[in-house]
Order: C-alpha cells, then sequence, then structure tokens
C-alpha cells in the first residue's frame, strides 16, 4: 500500500480558512450549549464554509466512539452515559443559530441496548419543538441492526434518514474494521425502506483507500439495488499518520463519472474531492423534495 507522505495533494483539494466572518459566532454557540460538531472532531475539510454560513452537523451522545475505524479521527473507549438535556440544548442551538435545516450524528454507542435510537428521536423532537419549520437530517450508525431502533428513529420522523458505509466492499473490513460489516449496513440501510418505503435514505462513501473505479462502480450497484435516493462520493483525507493513508487521489474526472453512473442506476449522487454526507445537505433535499426551485 503506498505510503499517504509521497503523495501530494492535488491543487484540485482546497479548504477554507477558519478566520471567516460568521465562523467565530457559530464557534460560540456551540461551546456555550456545550456541544461537540463532527465538523471539529473529525478535522472536516468544509468547517470554514459551513460554520461560516452558520450551519454545522451536531455530534450527539459524546466525542467517545466504541468502535476504531483506521479513517476516522475521533476518540474511542469507554463513553459516558448519555446526557438527557443534550436533545433540547441541540435544539436550543439550532435556534440561535436561525438553522432552517439541522443535521444531526452519533458516534457510535455498542454500549447502548438501542445503539442510541432514543437520543436520536428524542433529539429530532426537540428540534422540531422550539424550531417547527426546521428540517432534521441524521446520519446515524448501524445500531447493530437492531430493526426495533431503526422503527424508534423513523417514528420521530426525520426528512432524512442516512447511514454512511464509507468504504467499498473490498477494503470495507480492512479500514472500517469490525465489529462494523459492510453487508450489515447495507441490510441496515434496505430496512429502512423497507419500514418506510416513502423515507428519503442517503449514504455515503469515500475514496482513495486503494480501491479501484470498478470497486466504486460495484459499490453504486449495491446502493441503487438497496433503492436508497442519495449517495455521496468524497476523497479520503487522512487525519493523521497513525490512520489508513491516502493511496491515491481521484481525479475530477473520475468523481465526474461516478456522478454519471449512479444517476444512470436512478441516484441522485454528489461526488467531488470534499464533498462529505452533511456537506451541503440542505441543498442535496432541497433538489430532491423541490427540483424546480
Amino acid at each position: 500500500m503506498a505510503d499517504s507522505k509521497q503523495l501530494k495533494r492535488p491543487n484540485w483539494i482546497k479548504t477554507r480558512t477558519t478566520g471567516v466572518d460568521g465562523f467565530k459566532d457559530t464557534l460560540n454557540v456551540i461551546k456555550t450549549r456545550g456541544l461537540h460538531t463532527v465538523c471539529e472532531e473529525d478535522l472536516c475539510p468544509n468547517i470554514g464554509e459551513c460554520w461560516k454560513n452558520k450551519t454545522a452537523t451536531f455530534l450527539i451522545m459524546g466525542d467517545v466512539c466504541t468502535r476504531n475505524c483506521g479513517f476516522c479521527n475521533m476518540k474511542t473507549g469507554r463513553p459516558f452515559a448519555l446526557d438527557e438535556n443534550e436533545p433540547d440544548r441541540v435544539a436550543e442551538a439550532v435556534k440561535d443559530l436561525g438553522i432552517k435545516y439541522a443535521v444531526i450524528t452519533s458516534v457510535t454507542r455498542d454500549d447502548l441496548e438501542d445503539g442510541g435510537a432514543l437520543h436520536f428521536a428524542n433529539t429530532i423532537k426537540s428540534i422540531r419543538k422550539l424550531n417547527p419549520d426546521t428540517k432534521v437530517e441524521i446520519l446515524t450508525p448501524d445500531f447493530k441492526g437492531n430493526v426495533d431502533a431503526i422503527k424508534t428513529v423513523l417514528e420521530a420522523k426525520p426528512n432524512v434518514f442516512g447511514h454512511n458505509m464509507e468504504v467499498v466492499k473490498e477494503f470495507h473490513s480492512r479500514v472500517k474494521k469490525p465489529p462494523s460489516s459492510y453487508d450489515a449496513s447495507i441490510n441496515f440501510l434496505k430496512k429502512i425502506k423497507e419500514i418506510e418505503p416513502s423515507s428519503i435514505t442517503k449514504t455515503g462513501v469515500i475514496v482513495g483507500v486503494g480501491e479501484n473505479k470498478s470497486d466504486v462502480f460495484r459499490f453504486i450497484d449495491d446502493v441503487a439495488e438497496a433503492k436508497l435516493d442519495v449517495l455521496t462520493i468524497g476523497q479520503y483525507l487522512t487525519p493523521t499518520k497513525s490512520h489508513s493513508p491516502v493511496v491515491r487521489y481521484a481525479t475530477l474526472e473520475e468523481f465526474a463519472e461516478y456522478e454519471e453512473y449512479g444517476k444512470k442506476a436512478g441516484l441522485k449522487v454528489f461526488a467531488g474531492p470534499l464533498v462529505r454526507s452533511s456537506y451541503r445537505a440542505r441543498m442535496i433535499y432541497d433538489s430532491i423534495c423541490n427540483p424546480l426551485n
């Protein structure tokens, strides 16, 4: 496998600075409310643009994950007990920032019987109670395939229900690592549609961990077969030297090929070097629900 230190980032991978108007306002609200964001924890390259626009992906259930994936910068270990007041604090932050489209994700909590499904549901309800016009997109762990957990979340009626596959099948166990499972994740996403066919489902994948284009095309076929609505494809950027290395950088032409292939398979596909599952989430949602606007 190639050494990421030998690879130079191409000029089409550019990140925005944090020193922009609006960034500090978002940071202050998040810190004042005692919240976490995946923007900070996972070193998202789009943090400058998103926080400038007073949008953030809220990270609930703490900042310690029970899994240890090779691509992720999240801390791992034994998490603290759930904070029952957190859903209300998230709702208050959404109101403080005037957010009309909130994205909620979490660490994986295998220590919880329902994987945190009820906490997700309570967060959705709290946001809607305080911000009745705000749409809510969620990005959840796999809940270890717990069907009752999926139903609990669906009963809260998220506008978009997402779960990221993260890595193509050929490299999934090496990079995302057990107990995460490619088949378990695909089945999780299928189950959402089986329980609630009208739900909007979404997943995301990163490229550059060693896969080739054929691997990505097969992945897109799997996503289409699972009847998902939205797929995001972005370039993997290694957080630290101790994480899985970047093997190669996909070209802009490749991302365009993936978009075209996915669209022919009936998916809404958004692909690009800095595309992430929650990046410009409202724009993606609007493209589905208000295609003419």
